[in-house]
C-alpha cells in the first residue's frame, strides 16, 4: 500500500482541525474510584451522566481507561465554547434533579470516586486535530506528558512544530491534540502533553524504534538542543490507553 502523500495527511488534518472551531476550552478530568466501584462509575457515565453533560452543553469528547488499571482510573477529555461556559454548564449540571437522583441511587452503598483531578486544556498552534476522529477499530492510544527546564517550552513547541510531527507521521504514528496547560495552573508554563495512537502496542513500538533511529530525528533533537537539554530529567511521562465501551470515539 502506498503511503498517503504528506500534504494530503495535512489536508486531512486541517479537516479535522476546523471539526469543531466553537471549542477553546478543554478539560482532561481523571476519577480515582474506590476499590470495587470502577464498573458502578462507567454504569453511571453511561446511562446518566454523558447525556447530561450534553444537555448542559458540554461536548463529550473521548472517554479511557489505562490499559494496566490498578489505580481503578477512568480518564475523559470533554470541550467548552470558554472557560466561562463550562463554569456554567456545570453549575447546571450539578443543580439537575436528574444528576442527583442519579447519584444518590448509585452511591447507596458507598461512594464511587475517591478524587478527581482535572486539567484544564489549550490546543497548541500546531496541532494537526482538535478532536478525535473517528476510527473503523479501536487503536490503542498514548498520552504523553512532558516537562521540560525553565523557558524551553518555545523551544520544545518549534521542535515538534518543524521536525516530529512530521516525523512521527512518516513512521506510522498517528498525531492527535497537542495541547498546553492552561494558565494559572501548576506548571502551565513548563508541560506539553499531547495524544497519539498506533493500531496496536507492537506497531507502537516498531514505530517509536524507526523515529528514534531517523537521521533526520536526531539532526533535529541534537540542533534543538545544542544550548541545553529542553526536557528534565525523567520528563517524559507515558499512559496507554484503551476507549470504553461508551466513549463517543472508539
Amino acid at each position: 500500500m502506498k503511503t498517503a502523500p504528506f500534504a494530503f495527511l495535512l489536508l486531512v488534518f486541517t479537516v479535522f482541525a476546523q471539526a469543531d472551531e466553537r471549542l477553546t476550552c478543554y478539560e482532561l478530568r481523571t476519577y480515582h474510584a474506590n476499590e470495587g466501584k470502577l464498573e458502578a462509575l462507567h454504569a453511571r457515565f453511561r446511562d446518566h451522566t454523558m447525556g447530561l453533560f450534553e444537555k448542559h452543553g458540554m461536548t463529550n469528547l473521548i472517554y479511557w481507561t489505562p490499559v494496566e488499571n490498578e489505580k481503578n482510573l477512568l480518564i475523559y477529555l470533554l470541550g467548552y465554547p470558554d472557560k466561562e461556559a463550562r463554569d456554567a454548564s456545570w453549575k447546571a449540571f450539578r443543580d439537575d434533579a436528574d444528576w442527583q437522583a442519579a447519584y444518590e441511587a448509585s452511591t447507596t452503598d458507598g461512594k464511587l470516586v475517591a478524587r478527581v483531578d482535572s486539567l484544564f486544556l489549550e490546543l497548541t498552534d500546531y496541532s494537526p486535530v482538535s478532536v478525535f476522529p473517528e476510527t473503523e477499530t479501536a487503536p490503542l492510544y498514548e498520552m504523553r506528558q512532558y516537562t521540560t527546564n525553565e523557558d524551553k517550552l518555545d523551544d520544545l513547541d518549534a521542535r515538534f512544530r518543524d521536525h516530529t510531527i512530521g516525523l512521527f507521521t512518516k513512521h506510522g504514528v498517528t498525531n492527535l491534540p497537542y495541547f498546553h496547560l492552561a494558565e494559572g495552573q501548576e506548571a502551565a508554563g513548563n508541560t506539553l502533553l499531547y495524544f497519539i495512537s498506533a493500531p496496536s502496542g507492537d506497531a507502537r513500538d516498531a514505530s517509536f524504534k524507526a523515529f528514534s533511529e531517523d537521521p533526520a530525528w536526531q539532526a533535529a533533537r541534537d540542533a534543538s538542543e545544542k544550548d541545553g537539554k529542553l526536557l528534565i530529567k525523567k520528563g517524559v511521562q507515558s499512559t496507554f490507553l484503551k476507549t470504553t465501551d461508551y466513549s463517543p470515539v472508539k
